[in-house]
């Protein structure tokens, strides 16, 4: 196997050497720049890099094509230095440009400081990443940027170790890369941090952690964060030796050129020729500005820390270096650092220029357009008053021209004119265009869109056994390890015995522990390890254990996943499968069911709850087609239950966003999911005797949700509509009457009022009578339903009670 050759330490050339103090300078006049324009009002908030510029140099000199970042908000200057950042985006940025071209890591939808590069094309398609320098898209919350740091390692391993993808050119030199991660000292006491460097240090790959350490976390001091006050001292034991495998653990003074080029060009060695993950614990950072424009550091920081910070800044030492080897004069040094101040006050120039350019066009657009309707209004001067208000006013926003065209058009409700229409038509299209520049590309809107996949039908003969709902997963998982190589599974007690409930039986043996693997108990990192596999071009499935253990893992799901695709504006997208199991069992865990929590958290991914095996096979095989994020919630009570085995298993697919009709109907609109479907059928039998008859609708995806509106079809026949499900009163059955009744507008066309049927509010109690009292039963349905005909018609349906 080819890895990677060992380089050579070479001394620096002077040209060199005068590059990155240019480099350093320049950062560190737009941390200084930047700070001045939120406090003139043109940012509404700054975070810089200030006092790492020498680290972050010293870093970018080992990370080469190919290789992955997953940092924090304080990189600047390491994406500078890797030529993924200009000084004027920087400033695009603060200034929340929606232009991509002018804003590539987000568009203006992430605060300054927030930085990744596009890895996606426009038609969907994904770059070469072996010929870029990649960055994940960054994440605010502290430490959220690690979890998935581990799945960019980790795909380095699965790429080299796994000989079917040894051709996988856009995404991998046969497992080279290097996967680098940043954090402040303080977020190393996130448990997302510990988490994964076990992990890391388990697994064995090629990762190197990088702990800027500054001795602060915002007020709080080391002693008050970390054992011993060092992430570097506390971690020992984790040190590899000749005994046992672990990390390596490096740590260097962060004014210190020459020892952070030596010291990150070991740990680059390391990782990526041993695939040994590599802790550098950089300490004496400083931050000259404190830590945002949101307060001051002399506030919390003593006279001596001040005073010892502002002769140990990074840029200060470097420059005495300097002229102590005789490398530049201080002529040379005052000329580059007057260049780096001329070149931050035009990049911040050209885009603030360039932002105003781009709104200035909607100003006098609605400037003109109320200014005509002025000339005929009896509102004549408070409309002109609107008009100049935006004509001359300071830093007018895009939220200014909006506010001004509904002022101004609630002025003229009563006088129709050919320019009212125009304002009326105008500002339409700006709300079309304020949607596409701030809430599109939530998912996927390539043509590899979950939505575009087209359904294809199971496919049954005299041969289709009849099998345990397990035996389904097990074949679908077996088509799909066995058609792409791309395909993984991690988990809990997935490899060796093959999941919990036996969905991967087999299949370890069959196709290798590198492609179905345990895992440890570590849910936030096993989504990390998904999502950071999953950017670099495969096609993870993680699985969760149980629904209940969701909750480990939802900071993660929505911070970073679900927000990914938005946050880039396409520009970046994980297609990761989630499997976990849920719903019906008995006790206060692994029984609970908490959808109304799940689809407000993570709305970006997909949530598919489908009612047997058959169905999650064809939503699985769907998601694999697709390049959007899902989380796939199996019914626990399903394994072992009997389904008929399609002979195309690996192949039909289940349409997203698209209920089923389970049971035809006139009287009452029954819609539900996932194992409640077994219960509302079995309840809808018991009424047919009684001589109602309810339609059953499995609505078989929550995100999306019906996007046919096939269920108001329904209620326009019944008139009458019942939510069943197993959350928690106002949980999913409250979001979806909201999307039925508001936004498939089927409030009009009811005759009752409509209900839902949910568990208790409380966690289901043990044993079957505590299942059977806690969650919605079929007498419970029974009950609700007969009570709505009761209602319609006392002589034909007498109460019961």
């Amino acid at each position: 196997m080819k890895v990677a050759e060992k380089t050579t330490r070479l001394i620096p050339t002077k040209q060199e050497i005068l590059e990155d103090y240019r480099l350093a300078s320049e950062s560190r006049e737009i941390s200084y720049i930047g700070r001045k324009e939120v406090f003139m009002g043109k940012a509404k908030f700054g975070i810089f890099g200030d006092g790492k510029e020498l680290a972050q140099i010293a870093m970018a000199k080992v990370f080469r094509d190919g290789d992955f970042r997953s940092g924090y908000y304080r990189d600047q200057t390491f994406m500078m230095a890797i030529g993924q950042l200009t000084s004027q985006q920087f400033f695009a940025q603060l200034y929340a440009h929606t232009d991509v071209d002018a804003e590539p890591a987000s568009a203006g939808r992430m605060m300054n400081g927030h930085f990744g590069t596009r890895t996606i094309l426009p038609d969907g398609e994904w770059k070469d990443l072996t010929k870029m320098k990649n960055s994940g898209s960054d994440v605010s919350c502290t430490a959220a940027q690690v979890p998935r740091l581990l799945g960019f390692a980790y795909a380095s391993k699965l790429y080299r170790e796994n000989p079917a993808l040894h051709k996988s050119e856009k995404f991998s030199i046969n497992g080279n890369e290097v996967a680098y991660g940043t954090i402040g000292n303080a977020s190393t006491s996130e448990g997302h941090f510990f988490e994964t460097m076990n992990g890391a240090g388990v697994l064995q790959v090629p990762l190197v952690m990088a702990v800027w350490d500054d001795e602060y976390g915002i007020s709080v001091p080391n002693k008050y964060q970390t054992t011993k006050s060092s992430i570097s001292k506390a971690m020992a034991g984790f040190q590899r030796d000749a005994k046992d495998k672990g990390i390596e653990i490096m740590t260097v003074n962060g004014w210190d050129y020459m020892a952070l080029r030596e010291t990150f060009e070991k740990a680059e060695q390391i990782a990526r020729n041993e695939h040994v993950p590599v802790l550098v614990h950089v300490v004496e950072i400083t931050q000259p500005q404190g830590h945002s424009t949101s307060g001051s550091h002399e506030r919390y920081k003593s006279k001596e820390r001040l005073d010892w910070e502002h002769a140990y800044d990074c840029n200060k030492k470097m420059r005495e270096w300097i002229l102590a080897e005789n490398v530049a004069t201080d002529q040379e040094l005052d000329a580059i650092e007057d260049e780096c101040r001329e070149i931050a006050k035009n990049a911040r120039n050209n885009a603030w220029n360039e932002y105003r350019e781009s709104l200035q066009k909607d100003i006098d657009t609605a400037v003109s357009v109320i200014e005509s309707i002025a000339q005929r209004s009896r509102a004549k001067n408070k409309l002109l008053s609107i008009a100049k208000g935006l004509k001359e006013g300071l830093n007018v926003n895009k939220l200014d021209v909006t506010r001004s065209s509904k002022k101004a058009l609630r002025l003229v409700r009563e006088e129709p004119s050919k320019s009212r229409d125009m304002l009326i038509f105008w500002l339409k299209e700006i709300e079309k265009k304020r949607h596409e520049e701030y809430s599109s590309e939530l998912y996927s809107e390539t043509k590899y869109s979950a939505l575009r996949v087209e359904p294809i039908a199971p496919v049954y003969s005299e041969k289709s056994k009849v099998v345990d709902g397990r035996e389904v997963m097990q074949a679908c998982f077996d088509e799909a390890l066995t058609n792409d190589p791309r395909v993984f599974a991690i988990g809990e007690d997935v490899g060796k015995i093959g999941d919990v409930n036996q969905g991967f039986a087999g299949l370890q043996d069959k196709h290798g522990e590198i492609r179905v693997t345990d895992t440890g108990i570590r849910e936030t990192s096993i989504i990390g390890q998904g999502i950071g596999a999953a950017l670099r071009g495969l096609r993870p499935i993680v699985e969760i254990q149980y629904l209940d253990y969701l909750l480990y893992t939802i900071q993660t799901l929505s911070d970073d996943l679900a927000s990914l695709s938005y946050r880039t504006k396409g520009g970046q997208r994980a297609p990761l499968i989630i499997r976990t199991r849920g719903h019906r069992l008995e006790g206060i865990w692994h029984s609970g069911s908490p959808m109304g929590m799940i689809i407000n958290a993570i709305r970006g991914v997909y949530v598919l709850v489908p009612r047997n095996m058959t169905q999650a096979a064809g939503m699985y095989n769907t998601m694999l087609r697709s390049d959007d994020a899902a989380l796939i919630i199996e019914s626990l009570n399903g394994y072992r239950l009997k389904e008929r085995l399609p002979d195309n298993v690996g192949r039909y697919c289940v349409a997203i966003g698209q209920p089923e009709r389970l049971r035809e109907g006139r009287d009452i609109t029954v819609v539900t999911y996932g194992s409640m479907c077994r219960i509302v059928l079995e309840a809808a039998s018991q009424l047919a005797e009684y001589g109602v008859e309810l339609e059953v609708i499995d609505a078989q995806t929550l995100l999306p949700f019906d996007v046919n509106h096939m269920i108001v079809e329904s209620v326009k026949k019944t008139n009458r509509l019942i939510v069943a499900d197993e959350d928690v009163p106002g949980g999913a059955s409250a979001y979806i009457l909201q999307k039925v009744l508001e936004e498939q507008k089927a409030y009009q066309y009811l005759d009752n009022q409509p209900g839902t049927i949910t568990a208790k509010e409380h966690r289901p109690a043990y044993g079957s009578d505590g299942d059977y009292f806690s969650k919605p039963n079929a007498e419970e349905i029974f009950d609700r339903a007969y009570e709505i005909m009761n209602e319609v018609d006392p002589v034909n349906y007498p109460a019961i009670y």
